[in-house]
């Protein structure tokens, strides 16, 4: 099998620094599973994620988990830390099933030295990246490219909410051509769009915070952290004023691979994002602080390769691709027979359903579950429960977010025609989601108890009661009426930005 090699030129060149870096390869994929244990820990997550790193990795992962792990799946051995995001599905308009996207590669996490007195992550540190539940995007137009950086304060774009959607990206990947900026794209392109320029897959980048603190994580999981003004570079606020390593992630994704061609569908996000707006990431250090302290220091090449820093190499040598590969953490029994990898899968896993938009299919924050909100407001309400349960189970019906009442008034921005010359076309604003009609009393109508499911939640535990309408009719037959909310397909059409960078490969 021919590998990939990577340049990491692109940093440099689209961000206009030259700090030092390293990039750590964790080429290994340690599993393919529902579980979060910064988001949801303790109970399933609502959608599945592709995880890499320690083999600790689990429901209630924590720091000492991670570190006592008998292996990683990156290339320095000591590096047991936990990266994760959502994975990548494509859904068929034929079929309406979903097969997940080839991986390439496993994944890069970018260490970043950028600010002065840069910190090792401490013990226990956790943080998050992206929104889970955004789904639109609200810095102006998405077709359009950024603007220059030194204008961002002018144009009160330097917010955390601003920052942060910036700080994703869909690179589009064509080795024969030259390759295109980092974070220029902060949108998921069409299948179209990507079968006919990106021969070699699609790209998908995070940017974490690195301004910090003091505390290893907040109830939010994402306020002890901020960006910078500049997303990657820039001054930190006043309110976090210490500056820890730079991450920044790469995940590569076969979106041209042959099992696609000529099918019509389109890519998803695995939490039912087609936008690609709520992307997000996770981390969970396991590093030794003082191991990491000491990489910081030293590991300081401009190549940025892990095979020129003594540290790593000397304390023993880089795993091979096989010792990476070999490396997985358990699945939980709850999951045993929840197979994300299989093909024709009828839903996403978790029975995910796609959110369009236009708007947040929540606030945006990415910090609350609306599963359980939008359950409450179609099937009447919580019932406190006294049996501890297992979490989610994927026979429970799905429920559309976007049934939860909105708290935000972001919306998309504006669409405004663009040039045909410059190989746009409108940008069809999608429909906004039909909510699923709400339990009623309505004369002729009552409502039979199909199934419950229990969340435990620390010392909490709720009971979602799952019910079905009966219409009685006038022939005195009975008929039973399943609530569904309408699948909506957004109608989307993406161009190809002008910007290009000098992050390219080559096979070899």
């Amino acid at each position: 099998m021919a590998s990939k090699v990577f340049s990491a030129f692109f940093l440099l060149s689209t961000f206009g620094d030259v700090s030092a870096f390293w990039r750590m390869e964790c080429h290994g994929r340690t599993g393919l599973a529902r579980i979060d244990p910064i988001m949801d820990a303790g109970v399933l997550s609502s959608h599945i994620h592709t995880a890499h790193g320690s083999s600790g990795f689990g429901l209630s992962a924590t720091y000492d988990d991670l570190i006592q792990a008998n292996c990683s799946s990156c290339a320095v051995k000591q590096d047991k830390s936990a990266y994760w995001t959502p994975a990548l599905y494509f859904q068929d308009n034929e079929t309406n099933t979903f097969e997940i996207v080839p991986q390439v590669g496993g994944m890069l996490a970018y260490y970043l030295l950028r600010g002065d007195n840069v910190t090792a992550f401490p013990a226990g540190f956790q943080m998050i990246a992206g929104s889970n539940y955004r789904r639109d995007y609200t810095v102006g137009d998405p077709l359009s490219p950024d603007p220059p950086q030194s204008d961002w304060a002018a144009l009160k774009q330097t917010s955390q909410s601003d920052l942060e959607q910036r700080a994703i990206g869909y690179n589009c990947m064509n080795y024969q051509k030259a390759a295109e900026g980092s974070l220029q794209r902060h949108f998921l392109p069409d299948k179209d769009w990507l079968d006919a320029n990106c021969p070699d897959g699609l790209r998908i980048e995070l940017m974490f915070p690195s301004c910090w603190n003091g505390s290893i994580t907040a109830t939010d999981h994402k306020s002890h952290m901020a960006y910078p003004n500049l997303v990657g570079n820039g001054d930190c606020p006043d309110t976090h004023p210490k500056r820890l390593v730079t991450l920044f992630y790469e995940t590569i994704w076969d979106t041209g691979n042959k099992q696609f061609k000529g099918r019509t569908g389109e890519f998803v996000v695995s939490n039912g994002d087609p936008t690609g707006f709520g992307y997000h990431g996770d981390f969970m250090t396991g590093w030794d602080v003082d191991f990491l302290q000491e990489a910081v220091d030293t590991c300081t090449n401009a190549s940025g390769n892990i095979r020129d820093c003594d540290l790593f190499v000397n304390n023993g040598p880089l795993q091979t691709d096989d010792e990476q590969n070999s490396c997985k953490f358990d699945v939980p029994s709850i999951l045993a027979l929840e197979d994300g990898s299989a093909s024709n899968l009828t839903s996403l896993p978790g029975n995910v359903q796609i959110q369009a938009g236009p708007q947040s299919a929540t606030p945006g924050t990415g910090d609350a579950n609306p599963i359980i909100s939008a359950a409450t407001s179609i099937l009447g309400g919580l019932f406190g429960g006294g049996a501890s349960s297992s979490a989610t189970s994927s026979s429970i019906p799905a429920v559309t977010s976007s049934s939860a009442s909105p708290a935000s008034t972001s919306s998309i921005a504006p669409v405004q025609s663009v040039p045909v010359s410059q190989n746009f076309g409108a940008l069809a604003v999608p429909p906004t989601t039909t909510p699923a009609p709400a339990v009623t009393s309505d004369p002729g109508v009552s409502y039979e108890v199909v199934s419950t499911q229990t969340i435990t939640r620390g010392s909490q535990v709720e009971v979602v009661i799952w019910k079905e309408p009966v219409v009685y009719v006038t022939e005195e037959s009975v008929t039973t009426v399943t609530v569904e909310p309408p699948a909506v397909k957004p109608r989307r059409f993406y161009g190809r930005h002008a910007l290009q960078h000098g992050h390219h490969a080559r096979r070899t």
